[in-house]
């Protein structure tokens, strides 16, 4: 009984074995079907994403905290608040799209909207920074386009001084581009900060690269910065007699242009495959 049982095992197994090869003579290979199959090709992220998360690291580790918010903004989130009515000429530095419904609504034209949003909702102390596309009705170049991503930094405490902002500001500084990294302030002007300045580091002058970059002056702007204006504490319910704070904003795109030496803002919007590539050993 044992034979004929293990015959009848032997006479399905053949049968099976044969139905799955299809009946396909012995010199046919079959492949071996334990093998992985082929990989996909992997991904890489985009230039501009790698240095925002590593902007947002480092001033994460010196305590701020991300703060998002809408991009469809009111105007007087936009403007007002950060100390720019109607009639202020500062309105003409920035080209801005207005949505067609409701009125007073347009495309932020920079995340400070975001620190008024929370000035209005939140008691000091304040540190946050606020990462996020913005967009300004620009002709699209190679130096500037309609879109573009921003970082603005924002503290306000008791006593925060200026020296308060540039060290913080020398510290991101050496983080971002090494230890030996050379900066310096220039006076600059923003309605809502007072003193305000635009920070530099310097650059070189190793390569033609290098001249066209800074222009010929080894030199290469890479934020503006300054105390918030105390005009912009009271609108925003804070009492400036007691509290002071600095805000400082960047382009990412500028920061993504300096770091992999991009000569072409256009080249960060054209999702070009080939283009991408090239950061996938960067993630």
């Amino acid at each position: 009984m044992v034979n004929e049982a293990k015959q009848k095992a032997e006479e399905v197994f053949q049968q099976t074995q044969s139905s799955l090869t299809g009946g396909r003579s012995s010199d046919v290979k079959i492949p071996d079907m334990s093998l992985p199959e082929t990989p996909f090709p992997i991904g890489s992220r985009h230039p501009v994403s790698i240095v925002m998360e590593e902007i947002i690291d480092v001033f994460s580790r010196m305590g701020f905290e991300v703060a998002e918010d809408r991009e469809i903004e009111d105007d007087w989130h936009n403007f007002t608040a950060m100390n720019t009515p109607e009639d202020h000429p500062a309105r003409d530095m920035q080209d801005t799209y207005y949505v067609a419904s409701p009125p007073g609504w347009l495309l932020r034209t920079h995340t400070s909207s975001v620190q008024a949003r929370v000035m209005t909702t939140r008691k000091p102390p304040i540190r946050i920074i606020a990462p996020g596309r913005v967009y300004r009705n620009e002709t699209v170049s190679a130096r500037s386009h309609c879109q573009f991503h921003q970082v603005e930094v924002l503290y306000i405490d008791e006593a925060v001084s200026f020296a308060d902002m540039k060290q913080t500001l020398h510290q991101f500084a050496q983080a971002m581009y090494g230890k030996d990294v050379v900066t310096r302030l220039r006076p600059s002007y923003f309605p809502f900060t007072e003193p305000s300045a635009e920070m530099d580091v310097y650059y070189g002058l190793a390569d033609e690269h290098a001249y066209r970059i800074t222009k010929g002056t080894g030199w290469l702007e890479i934020m503006g910065c300054g105390m918030v204006d105390p005009a912009v504490l009271e609108t925003c319910g804070i009492d400036s007699t007691k509290y002071s704070g600095f805000a400082c904003g960047m382009g990412i795109e500028r920061q993504a242009m300096i770091k992999y030496r991009i000569n072409d803002i256009r080249l960060l919007f054209e999702n070009d495959v080939r283009f991408l590539k090239q950061f996938a050993s960067v993630v």
